[in-house]
C-alpha cells in the first residue's frame, strides 16, 4: 500500500521528505510530480526496485530511463559532456527537458540504452523535487508514468493512488502539475560536430534551445 504524501509545492516540509527519502533508500518505487507531468522514480543503484519500475511501467530495457539530477556538476558524474553540449545544457536547465548523452561508467550498464550506452538526463525546477534530490544525495532513476497501453502520462496523485496504491510505495501531492512529457533532446551527434536532434517535442521550448 502506498503511503501518501501531500507536499506543500513551496514551502517543501523536510519532515516527510525525509520519510519519502527512506522509502525510496529502502528499495521503494514512488510516484512524484515533476516539471512534466508524474514519474515513476527510484534509486540508481537498486536492482529489484528498478526491475519492479520497469513492470509498473511494462518497458524493456531498450526504452531510455532518465536520472534526475540536483544540477550540472551532479549530471556530469553520469555523462560525458564537451563544451558545445555544456552550453546548451546550460540554456535550458533547470526545466523540462531530457538530454540523452553517452553514460559513464558510473551509470549501470543494465540502466543505459543496452546498444547505444546512453542515458537520458533532466534537471528538474520544482522546489520540493529539488530538496528531494538533495536528501538523496544521488541522482533518482526515472520513468514518465504513462500506464501501459496508454499514451498519455498521468498528473492526478489521487488517480495514481487510486489505480496503483498496491504496485507503488509512496505517491507525493504537491499541487497541480502538467500533462506533458519533456522535450528530449538527442546531444550525442554533437560530439562528432553535428546537430542537437530533437526525438520529441514537449513542454519544454525549442527556442530556448536555439532550435
Amino acid at each position: 500500500m502506498a503511503q501518501y504524501f501531500e507536499i506543500h509545492p513551496e514551502n517543501p516540509q523536510p519532515r516527510l521528505l525525509e520519510q519519502a527519502v527512506a522509502i525510496l533508500q529502502r528499495g521503494g518505487v514512488m510516484a512524484i510530480p515533476t516539471d512534466s507531468s508524474y514519474a515513476l522514480v527510484c534509486q540508481l543503484d537498486d536492482r529489484d526496485a528498478v526491475d519492479r519500475l520497469r513492470r509498473i511501467r511494462q518497458i524493456d530495457d531498450k526504452h531510455h530511463l532518465a536520472l534526475l539530477c540536483r544540477d550540472l556538476s551532479e549530471l556530469a558524474s553520469y555523462a560525458r559532456v564537451d563544451n558545445r553540449q555544456y552550453r546548451l545544457l546550460k540554456q535550458a536547465t533547470p526545466g523540462p527537458y531530457t538530454f540523452i548523452l553517452d553514460a559513464t561508467k558510473e551509470v549501470p550498464r543494465r540502466v543505459s540504452h543496452p546498444r547505444r550506452k546512453t542515458i537520458g538526463l533532466r534537471v528538474p525546477e520544482r522546489k520540493e523535487l529539488q530538496l528531494l534530490l538533495e536528501m538523496m544525495g544521488a541522482p533518482l532513476l526515472a520513468s514518465t508514468f504513462i500506464p501501459p497501453d496508454e499514451t498519455d502520462p498521468l498528473n492526478d496523485p489521487e488517480e495514481i493512488r487510486e489505480r496503483f496504491d498496491k504496485l507503488l510505495d509512496g505517491v507525493i501531492e504537491a499541487g497541480s502539475c502538467p500533462q506533458q512529457p519533456t522535450t528530449v533532446v538527442d546531444l550525442t551527434p554533437m560530439e562528432n560536430g553535428g546537430e542537437a536532434i530533437v526525438v520529441r517535442e514537449g513542454r519544454g521550448s525549442l527556442a530556448t534551445l536555439g532550435l
